[in-house]
């Protein structure tokens, strides 16, 4: 902000209209945004600046940012306590994951005939038998459950006549 800068020994003027103000300040922002923008583009364009600031960065990893030093010890105390449970519980999830691996693995080798068999009569190598084919279609069902439907509305009907 220009104002921030301005002399001090001079007097500073006030705009009559703030519009004007905050239209100055957002046009200077979109300059220097867009010079900004355009120096870290050419800048992440250079392999000896990235190769350098991923040499910096990796030199940083591991390396302690003092913060957690700077915490009370009641609070470090806590930390200590949440990254022991932490520990706890992916040692739990590990045992789930172990567990769910050794259950894929033996639902595997009962999948594999349903599987070969499916495989064959997709290919067209061998056709279905009448028994592997004996399955109600979706029609049957819809047909199944409209005669049903119909058999309880009669007998609705006949009950509400005896009533009446």
């Amino acid at each position: 902000n220009r104002a921030a800068m301005a002399d001090p020994a001079e007097p500073q003027k006030t705009a009559e209209n703030p519009e004007d103000v905050e239209e100055v300040e957002e046009e200077e922002e979109e300059e220097h945004g867009d010079t900004s923008a355009a120096l870290t583009s050419q800048l992440m364009q250079n392999p000896q600046i990235l190769a350098d600031l991923q040499h910096r960065l990796g030199s940083m990893v591991g390396v302690s940012s003092g913060y957690i030093q700077s915490l009370p010890k009641s609070v470090k105390r806590r930390i200590k306590a949440l990254k022991k449970w932490q520990f706890e519980a992916a040692k739990i999830e590990a045992d789930f994951y172990k567990e769910v691996h050794e259950l894929e693995c033996k639902y595997a080798s009962k999948y594999t005939p349903l599987y070969e068999k499916r495989k064959t009569v997709i290919t067209g190598n061998v056709e279905p038998t009448d028994e592997e084919c004996d399955w109600p279609s979706d029609d049957e069902k819809e047909d199944e459950q409209l005669s049903e439907d119909m058999k309880n509305k009669a007998n609705v009907e006949e009950k509400k006549r005896r009533t009446i």
